[in-house]
């Protein structure tokens, strides 16, 4: 029997970061395309641009357009996935898109992200919303007020799609000894694809939790993202999962109560 076209390799036999002789026993994560094993002390749960830019009504993706209405059970599916970590000693790290108040960092006329930024776009062909989007002090740029960073959580600015691009996120995060990164955020398909894309050009063990991210753009952009992490450049897995993984005394606990210990 030939095996179908465009079909995921997959495997049974959990990979991951060789174990250290004297290390604790790996936790093993079920997911696709084959379990993946991570130490605690080594990973980082990565809460991509869950500002209100992306989440909020009246934010600039809602704003430019975009449809916005799944990004609620995004968030509560985010809420129980940062209360596992905490619980489990994983270092939580926030991701938060912007520019300065002038747009400098936005890179001018001379930078494709002038022309492709959805918000400056938008502020261009609507002036009087200039100002508005992803301003850094501003209420876009702001992180949602349901997922608030909380003592030891560790928040990084980006001025790109990728988390990696000129800002401190790698030194950050190879200072700690971390290799394995576990994605939830906004949008699968542009900030959280691109920032575990170069995750793995880096060589962190990156898995995409698919029910803890909201695209832009359909479901069938979704699946694309979906298929592109699985088979070409990390892992996929649920919140489910990780939470009966990596913090099990947690994994019952109903949404509204890991969403009040995450913004507690």
């Amino acid at each position: 029997m030939s095996t179908p076209k465009n079909a995921t390799l997959t495997s049974t036999t959990p990979v991951g970061v060789p174990t250290l002789p004297g290390a604790p026993a790996p936790l093993v994560l079920p997911a696709r395309p084959e379990p993946l094993a991570l130490q605690a002390a080594q990973s980082a749960l990565i809460v991509v641009d869950m500002q209100n830019a992306y989440a909020s009504l009246g934010g600039y993706v809602d704003s430019a357009g975009f449809d916005i209405s799944g990004a609620q059970g995004t968030i509560d599916a985010i809420a129980r996935a940062i209360a596992a970590a905490r619980a489990a000693g994983i270092l939580v790290v926030f991701l938060q898109n912007g520019w300065d108040a002038k747009y400098v960092e936005a890179g001018g006329p001379g930078s494709p992200n002038w022309y492709k930024s959805n918000a400056l776009k938008t502020m261009r062909k609507k002036p009087e919303l200039q100002g508005k989007f992803l301003a850094k002090g501003g209420w876009d740029y702001e992180l949602i007020e349901a997922l608030k960073p909380m003592d030891g959580d560790i928040v990084i600015p980006k001025t790109r799609y990728s988390g990696f691009f000129n800002s401190a996120l790698d030194s950050t995060l190879r200072a700690r000894g971390i290799r394995n990164l576990v994605f939830t955020g906004i949008a699968t398909n542009v900030c959280v694809e691109s920032t575990l894309r170069d995750a793995f050009h880096l060589e962190y063990f990156a898995v995409m939790l698919e029910d803890a991210t909201h695209e832009l753009g359909g479901d069938a952009i979704q699946k694309a993202s979906v298929y592109n992490v699985e088979t070409f450049f990390g892992w996929v897995s649920t919140v489910d999962a990780f939470c009966q993984t990596v913090a099990p005394e947690l994994a019952a606990a109903p949404l509204a109560t890991a969403a009040e210990t995450v913004s507690a």
